[in-house]
């Protein structure tokens, strides 16, 4: 069943998915969600809005409830669909990549050998030195070698969870567009979702946009369908005026309105017994100043 699951054309379809967390409170609801394969998705939405934990499910580290997600038309997991990636921060503080290993060793490990002219493409759009020890490089130069050890092998969905972020602004540039260069060489061979907070050299990469808020999809399309609907919106002649592309501004908004919806976080804050925060334009913590003028003392 395998091998003819791999054949299949990776389209992403979720319906009415719902993951609750134990002993907590919902992690997403009612998520239904159509990607085409070939299709370069960005996931948007405020820290906390269940963009994680989506990719986390697609990905099968948290299993999903059955029929819930579909990729290329089967259950992933259940018919055994290959090269579904998944990729995230937490990679670079385990202790084992910190030991004093060699990049090369560690590229032969997940198959470079096996794919040489990938591995070597790789090397080049990253700039990895091959003769790095782990133990002795930085954080940034850590992702490139997780971005190059989890892509040697072709996948077939690709899940990106903030993983640019360690990453120059150069360096991040080129692996977007090696991204790219995957998605349309390899024609329906290949998906990829990417939840960012970074839209440098975005404005032009995602297919589709999914707008994720409070576990739950507000809205999902073709990013050009998207970007003229909200241009529609707030007149055809409105100008950016933040200095942003076309889709920083629309990921603005949407934050700005999430923001509203659910209100400030700090609002739930409680102060110390006969103390009230009050909002001020100086002093205080993060924009926010305190009676009279000074902090309550520890307590």
């Amino acid at each position: 069943m395998a091998p003819a699951a791999a054949a299949r054309e990776p389209s992403i379809q979720v319906s009415n998915l719902t993951y609750k967390f134990p002993d907590y409170s919902t992690g997403i609801s009612g998520i239904t969600l159509s990607l085409p394969p070939r299709s370069r998705t960005l996931l948007i939405g405020a820290n906390g809005s269940g963009k994680t934990t989506l990719l986390r499910l697609l990905s099968g580290k948290r299993l999903s409830p059955a029929g819930t997600i579909l990729v290329g038309g089967v259950d992933p997991f259940a018919e055994g669909l290959e090269g579904v990636t998944y990729l995230g921060l937490e990679w670079v503080l385990n202790a084992q990549v910190r030991t004093d290993i060699g990049v090369d060793e560690l590229l032969r490990s997940v198959g470079g050998d096996h794919f040489p002219s990938r591995r070597d493409l790789l090397v080049e759009v990253l700039d990895i030195d091959l003769s790095w020890r782990m133990h002795a490089i930085s954080d940034g130069e850590r992702r490139r070698v997780q971005l190059a050890m989890g892509l040697i092998r072709p996948w077939t969905v690709l899940l990106l969870d903030e993983i640019t972020v360690d990453l120059d602004l150069y360096t991040r540039s080129r692996f977007l567009g090696f991204l790219k260069e995957e998605t349309e060489q390899r024609g329906a061979a290949c998906t990829v979702v990417y939840a960012t907070h970074i839209l440098d050299n975005l404005a032009a990469w995602p297919t589709h946009l999914v707008h994720m808020h409070l576990g739950t999809i507000k809205s999902w399309g073709p990013t050009e369908e998207m970007l003229a609907e909200s241009q529609k919106e707030n007149g055809e002649e409105e100008a950016t005026t933040t200095g942003n592309s076309r889709l920083g501004d629309l990921v603005l908004k949407w934050l700005r309105e999430d923001l509203r919806e659910r209100g400030p976080r700090s609002q739930n804050r409680r102060a110390p017994e006969g103390k009230t925060y009050e909002m001020t334009t100086t002093g205080g913590i993060g924009g926010y100043g305190f009676e009279g003028g000074k902090p309550p003392p520890p307590r």
